[in-house]
């Protein structure tokens, strides 16, 4: 009988992480060229875990630290076909289009600085599946005026709005 697995991952404050499904061996070089071309200056590592034939976790990135953590959050997940991208010095937004571009990725679960959770599925032989993610908190309530002019100042004072 196979079991739910709740699959924490922390990163460090300036740091973000994007966790998909794709499904072949050149995932992880396709990803790499999409997020370089698309942010040149970002700092990244990418972890790809194989379903079939090796079965090994292909890694790629130009930032040692950062493959390594990738590496170790997609064994913690453990599931086939699934792919961790964790940014330094860029946010997901700015490559996320890129990626949704790569012929192998199937699906993108979550994208995000907030602690992430990863909600997975165990069948008890050789196979594992991510159901879903938990990414931060639940909302404390509706955003009022002065939240709006919050959220309106920030945007423009990371250069997202003008």
């Amino acid at each position: 009988m196979g079991k739910l697995e709740e699959i924490n991952l922390e990163l460090k404050e300036s740091l973000n992480i994007i966790v998909g499904q794709a499904h072949f061996i050149k995932t992880v070089e396709d990803i790499y060229e999409a997020i370089i071309t698309a942010c040149p200056s970002v700092k990244f590592g990418i972890a790809f875990n194989e379903a079939s034939g090796d079965r090994l976790i292909r890694t790629d990135g130009n930032d040692g630290d950062l493959i390594k953590k990738s590496s170790e959050f997609a064994e913690k997940i453990g599931a086939g076909h699934s792919f961790v991208v964790i940014l330094r010095d860029a946010y997901p937004i700015n490559v996320l289009n890129r990626l949704k571009q790569v012929m192998e990725i199937v699906n993108v679960y979550a994208a995000t600085a907030n602690p992430l959770k990863v909600i997975v599925y165990d069948d008890g032989m050789d196979g594992r599946a991510i159901i879903g993610v938990i990414d931060g908190k639940k909302p404390l309530g509706v955003e009022k005026e002065t939240d709006k002019e919050k959220r309106h100042k920030f945007l423009r004072d990371i250069g997202y709005k003008r």
